[in-house]
């Protein structure tokens, strides 16, 4: 079962101390107010994590830092009424989290006729300004979202950084796995190792094959059958080799303890390199689709850049896979996805065949793999791509997968038909002059502004086609 990683926000309460002195009685309803956005948020599928409400600079330093040590994706602050910004702006600058602005009130109407007692319960609009004033001037960026709590959905475009910011912070802490140097001469990912780290945050472990080989079950380990077990329940496996479907299993098995053992959020494989001085039978490329499915990232050729993309949509967006496009279909104005092996099988539709296919091209056995057809469906086509002066460019392109399986021959591969809102040569051309990579992710659902986020909280340039 995949395992999603629930976005984690900290709520700050900021109010002002002087009120505490001047009107006591005010703080039941302004600590109520307090609850219901901080349970509003929690039922959008976030975790909260709340802070006694803040007036003083020793307060803010205390629940930021508390932030901090909670391990939350982002803080959003949410002004009970002014709040003077000098108590709050230093904790906010400091901190490594990202800062979203929810600028709400608890009245919806506040029309002449309102009683003037509401004033005191739903100005904390210019203590916003107050705030973002200096977070500018202090060089802390910020997004901000302004409604109604109840009447708009400020609420909603809240938890859509929420959930943008844990994407982020998963790209900021992953940690890469990678079996084998990367393709001689692929250029399009290449990023030094020392670079992603510098510049994301990735961290990358080159596999040793001793290690990897010491992590593989023997033949008569009883998880062996029961993963095989498991294949032949899942996929359509008539005729397989049961040699090569056991070979295949104890690599791969070797290959999720070691993503275990390592505490990986992703991996990638380079076929090119793996001959019998490794110690691996075959290629995990099972392995592959597999971790994709429980919401490890994956990326082929030793592309560590992609993977990390992949592990760090797939922990919030179960419905992603690795990629790329292929070939044009240039009649039906549609482009073709597929590659060698690997792919998230909880997005196959039809019969998803479990099969050995001959690759003459490799060092050692030809592998099991499934193969199947993307489902159709919404979804957004994903690249990260590296640019001058170790910059990057998202790359979201929003597509229709298309489901028709009534011409479908290629029944021996991985394959999905995609149908971008711009005619396929416009996309081409654009997204070479982006300078898109040929290794991506697809991710279904309507996610392009939760994605545009993720590309915004990392300070990437976001480019979205169609």
């Amino acid at each position: 079962m995949t395992k999603v990683n629930k976005p984690t926000i900290g709520l700050l309460p900021l109010y002002l101390a002087l009120y505490d002195e001047t009107s006591p009685e005010a703080r039941p309803r302004i600590n109520e107010f307090y609850s219901t956005i901080a349970r509003e948020l929690g039922s959008r599928e976030l975790e909260v994590v709340t802070a006694d409400v803040c007036r003083i600079k020793s307060e803010f330093d205390r629940a930021v830092s508390g932030f901090e040590k909670a391990g939350v994706d982002a803080i959003v602050t949410l002004h009970l009424a002014y709040s003077p910004s000098l108590e709050c702006s230093e904790a906010l600058s400091r901190t490594h989290l990202p800062v979203i602005v929810l600028d709400t009130t608890p009245t919806f109407s506040f029309a002449p006729g309102q009683d003037p007692a509401e004033i005191m319960y739903n100005h904390g609009i210019h203590g916003v300004q107050d705030m973002c004033n200096l977070l500018i001037r202090n060089g802390k960026p910020f997004e901000i979202e302004a409604g109604h709590w109840e009447k708009s959905d400020v609420l909603d475009r809240v938890a859509a950084w929420a959930r943008a910011s844990r994407v982020a912070s998963n790209m900021r802490s992953a940690r890469v796995g990678r079996i084998g140097m990367p393709f001689v001469g692929m250029g399009d990912f290449a990023v030094p190792e020392n670079v992603l780290k510098s510049t994301i945050g990735v961290e990358t472990l080159a596999a040793d094959f001793t290690e990897l080989k010491s992590l593989m079950p023997n033949d008569e380990d009883p998880l062996v059958d029961a993963e095989m077990a498991e294949d032949a329940r899942r996929f359509s496996s008539d005729g397989l080799d049961r040699d090569a479907h056991r070979r295949t299993t104890r690599t791969c098995l070797a290959v999720r303890r070691w993503i275990e053992t390592k505490g990986l959020s992703a991996f990638t494989v380079n076929f090119d390199v793996i001959d019998e001085s490794t110690g691996l039978g075959t290629l995990p490329f099972l392995e592959a689709s597999k971790a994709m499915g429980r919401g490890i990232g994956y990326a082929g050729e030793g592309d560590v850049l992609t993977a990390a993309m992949v592990g760090a949509l797939a922990a919030v967006y179960p419905d992603t896979t690795f990629t790329e496009m292929f070939c044009p279909d240039w009649e039906n104005d549609t482009l073709f996805l597929s590659h060698m092996g690997e792919a998230n099988p909880n997005l196959l539709t039809g019969e998803i065949v479990l099969k050995q296919k001959n690759m003459s091209f490799l060092k050692v056995e030809s592998p099991v793999m499934v193969f199947g057809r993307f489902r159709g469906g919404q979804a957004v086509f994903v690249d990260l791509a590296p640019g001058p002066d170790d910059t990057y460019t998202l790359i979201a392109i929003p597509v229709t997968v298309i489901d028709d399986d009534n011409r479908d021959t290629m029944t021996d591969t991985v394959r999905g038909w995609i149908q971008p809102n711009l005619p396929i040569s416009d996309v081409l051309e654009e997204y070479s002059r982006l300078g898109g990579t040929h290794h991506a992710a697809l991710v279904y659902g309507d996610k392009q502004e939760d994605i545009i986020r993720f590309g915004q909280l990392m300070g990437w340039d976001v480019a979205v086609l169609g």
